[in-house]
């Protein structure tokens, strides 16, 4: 089982500590412009690290629960690629955003791509299992013959 998902295991972890790299970011800002938690204003600089921040956190989950699904019903390897892929891209939204908010706008254009890959990925593995558990129809091997 394990051989079966020690790639997206990887990326997860790879994932998280993006996530964890985000989160200090925003601390070495808070200290950089003097801003005590709770408040989330300050200087456009750091407003722009904490949007870019919170924005990746809030699509951390949907982007675990599509890598696992895509891997597990789809494709392993593909699905790990992708994962990179897309962490990759988030990496470049959270320096783009750092730097400007225009310097955004292609990585997360490329971020919600790799995003609706993995939802594709994900649906057509979810249906193939459906298909061929619960009707007896094998898709692949009707389009293969």
């Amino acid at each position: 089982m394990l051989d079966q998902i020690h790639w997206l295991a990887a990326v997860t972890v790879l994932g998280v500590l993006e996530q964890a790299y985000f989160f200090l970011q925003v601390i070495y800002a808070r200290r950089l412009f003097g801003i005590s938690p709770p408040k989330i204003s300050g200087p456009p600089e750091f407003e722009r690290i904490f949007r870019a921040q919170v924005n990746s956190s809030e699509y951390f989950p949907i982007f675990l629960a599509l890598l696992w699904q895509a891997g597990l019903f789809f494709h392993q390897g593909l699905a790990a690629a992708l994962g990179l892929l897309y962490l990759y891209a988030r990496y470049c939204y959270f320096m783009g955003y750092k730097a400007s908010p225009s310097e955004r706008l292609a990585p997360i254009y490329f971020s919600a791509g790799v995003l609706w890959i993995l939802i594709a990925v994900s649906a057509l593995g979810i249906l193939h299992f459906f298909l061929s558990q619960y009707v007896g129809l094998n898709v692949l091997q009707l389009l293969t013959a």
